[in-house]
């Protein structure tokens, strides 16, 4: 599976769900998939599209967190700091390429990472390896719906988009932000 695959599978799973996509190509393939108000890209933020799912969590709302390798890699932290809250609504998506894909295609030492390990050390109540696209498709049905814990999901992607990345976010950034704090605030519960 590639990564535009992966996240497309994520986006048809967690329908109303808020969602952050962390920075790079991740968040401009969500954009190009379904630019949705409870879509949060990140741009310019890498490492913190967990931490930013945590207090979405942490505030109630079951949140789905699509991060990268070379972005966890940079803040590792944020596993402990979601682990710590045992019920903690949020959903983590690994997408491991083993590539900073989007600055030009460097080596990302994650596959010498066991990160469902870490994970599973930092608190996690489930903690999943998936590297197929209809078990992914599958455990993100079922799971997203159901999480009221912190669940890890280390998909480990072996196949590169062939297409190309879609364009730069180009919204204004303040506009962005607002336009995800009106959608949590109407769908507060």
């Amino acid at each position: 599976m590639n990564k535009t695959q992966a996240i497309r599978a994520a986006i048809e799973a967690a329908a109303s769900e808020p969602m952050i996509f962390t920075t790079g190509y991740s968040c401009r393939i969500a954009r190009s998939i379904a630019d949705r108000p409870s879509h949060f890209y990140m741009t310019g933020s890498m490492g913190l599209a967990a931490a930013l799912g945590t207090g979405i969590a942490m505030a109630g709302r079951r949140v789905v967190v699509v991060d990268g390798d070379g972005a966890l890699a940079m803040n590792p932290g944020c596993l402990l700091t979601a682990g710590a809250a045992p019920h903690l609504p949020l959903f983590h998506l690994l997408l491991d390429d083993g590539l900073y894909e989007s600055t030009g295609g460097q080596a990302v030492p994650s596959r010498r990472v066991n990160y469902t390990a870490l994970a599973r050390a930092a608190g996690y109540g489930d903690v999943w390896h998936v590297d197929d696209l209809d078990k992914l498709t599958e455990m993100l049905q079922s799971e997203i719906p159901r999480c009221t814990s912190p669940t890890f999901v280390h998909c480990e992607l072996t196949d590169r988009d062939e297409s190309g990345p879609p364009p730069r976010i180009d919204a204004e950034l303040v506009d962005h932000q607002q336009r995800f704090s009106q959608y949590l605030a109407s769908t507060a519960r």
